[in-house]
């Protein structure tokens, strides 16, 4: 007597160390039917590479970083089957004067014509609402499968605050925070990082954007986010203001990673007294943290990063 498989589907569990696929096959026996179940663990206690396009102090065209991790999403997405467990990618930089919109943002957040804005203005497919991008905002962007972390985009999008509150503490010694019910990170009543992503097929684009010294004049011409009733800072400001406690401008030594070479670097005791020390700074802090709160191993590139080839 020969069985039958008449219907199976795998059902995938992701766990902090493991990932657990159960296969669920029904099977039919003669005139009789019976469900089986597989499981097949794979052990994901290793750090996960993730390769670094370090352009941190490099205004990198809006538009040539966005085709390049759609590129890198396609790829991965059409491999998925076949080589589910690719290197990660992320990357840092800056980008010139650039407005976006999510993919279902409202024009009612706009205090110009769309057909005639100040600057470029580009309709996305990420989350959430307008914002604007310039010289002085340290702009990151992750790509991962979750597969291999979490399922879960809350926990992916409060796992990318974290990384911008253990970096700005790590870099200046100040304590930013989150506000219930919102996406972002505020110090004080400013919001200083904005977060939008998009995840398709559970592998993340977009990302997130802090502002170190950004002019906020651009802010003015929308509603960033679409909060209307909450500011955008800037974090070099808020610094020379002093309007935050508990400010360090003299840096202890303290252990950051670079992605330069072999990851290591030590930012010696010295005054952050301009916009350019302090975006090195805290690019190095968020680079670090991410590493950290993502458990991964920053490697350096060996794909093309998201830089215009003309």
């Amino acid at each position: 007597m020969h069985a039958k498989i008449i219907r199976a589907y795998l059902h995938r569990i992701s766990k902090k160390n493991v990932i657990e696929d159960q296969c669920f096959v029904k099977v039919e026996l003669g005139s009789e039917y019976c469900m089986q179940r597989f499981i097949f663990i794979t052990d994901v206690n290793h750090v996960s590479r993730c390769e670094c396009h370090d352009l941190y102090d490099v205004l990198v065209p809006y538009t040539d970083a966005w085709n390049w991790q759609k590129l890198l999403v396609e790829g991965r997405s059409a491999t998925l089957e076949r080589k589910p467990d690719l290197v990660d990618s992320v990357a840092i930089l800056q980008h010139p004067s650039v407005y976006t919109m999510g993919t279902r943002s409202s024009e009612r957040f706009l205090h110009f014509d769309k057909q005639n804005p100040p600057f470029d203005l580009h309709q996305t497919e990420r989350g959430g609402e307008v914002t604007y991008h310039g010289p002085g905002q340290l702009v990151m962007y992750p790509i991962l499968n979750l597969r291999f972390y979490k399922m879960d985009l809350h926990w992916y999008l409060r796992s990318l605050e974290e990384v911008v509150i253990r970096a700005i503490w790590s870099a200046c010694g100040v304590r930013a925070s989150r506000i219930d019910g919102l996406t972002g990170v505020w110090i004080g009543d400013q919001k200083v990082a904005a977060i939008g992503v998009r995840v398709s097929r559970w592998i993340t684009y977009h990302g997130l954007a802090v502002n170190v010294d950004v002019d906020i004049a651009p802010f003015k011409n929308i509603v960033p986010c679409g909060i209307a009733n909450k500011s955008v800072g800037n974090i070099i400001s808020l610094l020379e203001l002093g309007l935050t406690s508990g400010i360090q401008h003299e840096f202890s030594h303290q252990q950051c990673r670079d992605t330069s070479g072999n990851y290591s670097f030590e930012i010696e005791t010295s005054k952050i007294n301009d916009a350019k020390a302090l975006l090195k700074v805290i690019h190095h802090c968020l680079v670090d943290e991410f590493s950290k709160v993502f458990e991964v191993e920053l490697v350096v590139p060996t794909l093309a990063g998201p830089v215009s080839s003309s």
